[in-house]
């Protein structure tokens, strides 16, 4: 870690301006999964605890700009004082003089939570007279949202020209290091394992891991992209054509490379997207047209699984199927399964964020793992070897 963090500097009688990173699932005006607010509450309770006043500020979903009801964060305040043990008041909106006069009012080892920076379309023009006023309510600055922290907004990247110093929360930190570790110094041998979609969203962290693993995995839809550029048949299965000469160069550049790249060897096929449709388990060399695969058959869980036990370092970016669907989720949580067993035996294992994810948590195992990333983007773009500006941002030490 060579950024400040927020045990590096003095926080007794101080106004510190934390970015936090409140985008949580809503339902009906009630917050569906509180994991982020809860990985937010070290950082929280680390300020209160010093006597500093924590200032928070968050975006949810994408309001465009002007204030939307179902977007208000006033539900995540009752959620957090229930986390804290104590009262956080909720301002109702997050700049102009009533909230600098609520800001005025805090004590020390208080908390104040503020209304969607996204209310306002200045937060992502990253306008800097915006990011001057956001400033105004703060001695310090302390970003813990990782996951927005590939996004150079006015509460990541442009507040940081007008308050100093700029520091690291905990979960920053622990974002950081893990990630870091992964891209710069992974124990060996070191695998990753991409699915998801499409194939045109993982290529920069194909093209940038390709050089540090010994091993990697593609399963999922970007999976049918590279065998129908071996020749094979894909059926109806999700295949995006323009990308069919970038995959033969990927697989070509693997074999100069002599690095192991593994492709799903079976898969499970329907005859429509829908959890009740027909399906049934094909060698990849068997599809049959109007068949679209939404799963990695048996032998390819066989297959990945082995090769996540033979590693010491382990990142998972992207599900192996549509999981979100019970008759197509087994090769996603067979995949989260072995992920824990081998973290039992010492690996190193750090699931990338976004479906990832919510795949590791539908298997109930998130905490069976070294790590689980808060940010999907911003860990994507981090493994692409991308500068992200809300870390870059921050004081180096």
């Amino acid at each position: 870690m060579t950024k400040f963090t927020i045990d590096d500097i003095l926080l007794k009688s101080r106004r510190v301006l934390v970015r936090v990173d409140f985008n949580v699932p809503m339902e009906n005006g009630r917050v569906n999964d509180a994991t982020r607010i809860v990985e937010s509450v070290p950082t929280i309770k680390r300020i209160l605890e010093a006597g500093g006043r924590a200032i928070l500020m968050s975006h949810l979903g994408r309001p465009k700009g002007k204030p939307a009801h179902e977007f208000s964060l006033k539900p995540i305040a009752a959620v957090l004082s229930q986390l804290l043990g104590r009262p956080v008041p909720f301002a109702s909106d997050c700049v102009g003089e009533r909230v600098k006069n609520m800001v005025g009012e805090l004590h020390d080892g208080g908390c104040l939570l503020l209304e969607n920076l996204r209310f306002h379309k200045e937060e992502e023009e990253n306008d800097p007279n915006f990011a001057r006023e956001l400033a105004s309510m703060g001695d310090v600055y302390v970003n813990d949202a990782f996951g927005s922290a590939h996004r150079a907004h006015a509460s990541t990247e442009g507040v940081t020209h007008f308050l100093r110093p700029a520091v690291a929360g905990y979960l920053m930190r622990r974002e950081i290091d893990f990630l870091s570790r992964a891209i710069g110094n992974p124990e060996r041998p070191y695998l990753a394992i991409l699915g998801g979609a499409k194939i045109s969203g993982k290529i920069d962290v194909i093209q940038n891991l390709m050089h540090k693993v010994d091993s990697l995995i593609a399963g999922g839809g970007m999976a049918f992209t590279f065998l129908k550029a071996q020749g094979l048949q894909v059926g109806n299965s999700l295949l995006e054509v323009d990308k069919l000469d970038l995959a033969k160069k990927i697989l070509e550049e693997v074999s100069r490379r002599n690095m192991r790249f593994l492709l799903p060897v079976d898969c499970v096929v329907a005859d429509r997207l829908d959890n009740a449709a027909n399906r049934k388990t094909v060698s990849v060399k068997s599809i049959q047209p109007g068949w679209l695969g939404l799963d990695i058959g048996p032998e390819s869980v066989k297959l990945f699984t082995d090769a996540i036990n033979n590693a010491r370092t382990v990142v998972w970016n992207g599900p192996m199927g549509v999981f979100e669907m019970e008759s197509f989720a087994h090769g996603t949580l067979a995949i989260a399964r072995a992920m824990a067993d081998v973290t039992k035996n010492g690996a190193t294992t750090i699931v990338g964020g976004g479906d990832s994810a919510a795949a590791i948590a539908k298997a109930g195992l998130e905490k069976a793992v070294s790590h689980v990333s808060t940010g999907g983007g911003a860990s994507l773009e981090f493994l692409e070897g991308k500068i992200l500006p809300g870390v870059a941002a921050l004081a180096d030490k």
